[in-house]
């Protein structure tokens, strides 16, 4: 939980993308390989992958500090220390996260 500060901190430099992910979910897995299979690495933003069943507590401080209510598959873009995009389940696509980041 500790390094959920770092990564705020860090998302003044460059967009920090939390993905929350439940191994034993097969929403939560399909959702995360549609989001793999079309998400661009050349994309300027740091991934932060979260496995809640091995991490819970750091989800917990995600919300907490984000203050975006806990769902899982759950997305969290965060840029200059603030929350600027937001989706869970279905509405996790790579593309609108892409979108949101080339506006910044």
């Amino acid at each position: 939980p500790e390094d959920i500060d770092f990564w705020i901190t860090k998302s003044h430099d460059i967009p920090v993308l939390f993905f929350k992910h439940s191994t034993r979910c097969g929403i939560s897995s399909m959702s995360l390989n549609m989001f793999s299979q079309a998400w661009d690495n050349s994309v300027n933003c740091e991934l932060v992958f979260i496995d809640l069943v091995k991490n819970r507590n750091v989800s917990n401080a995600v919300s907490e500090k984000t203050k975006v209510t806990h769902q899982s598959p759950q997305i969290i873009l965060l840029s200059k220390g603030e929350v600027i995009y937001h989706a869970s389940h279905s509405s996790i696509e790579a593309e609108a996260i892409i979108e949101q980041i080339n506006k910044l």
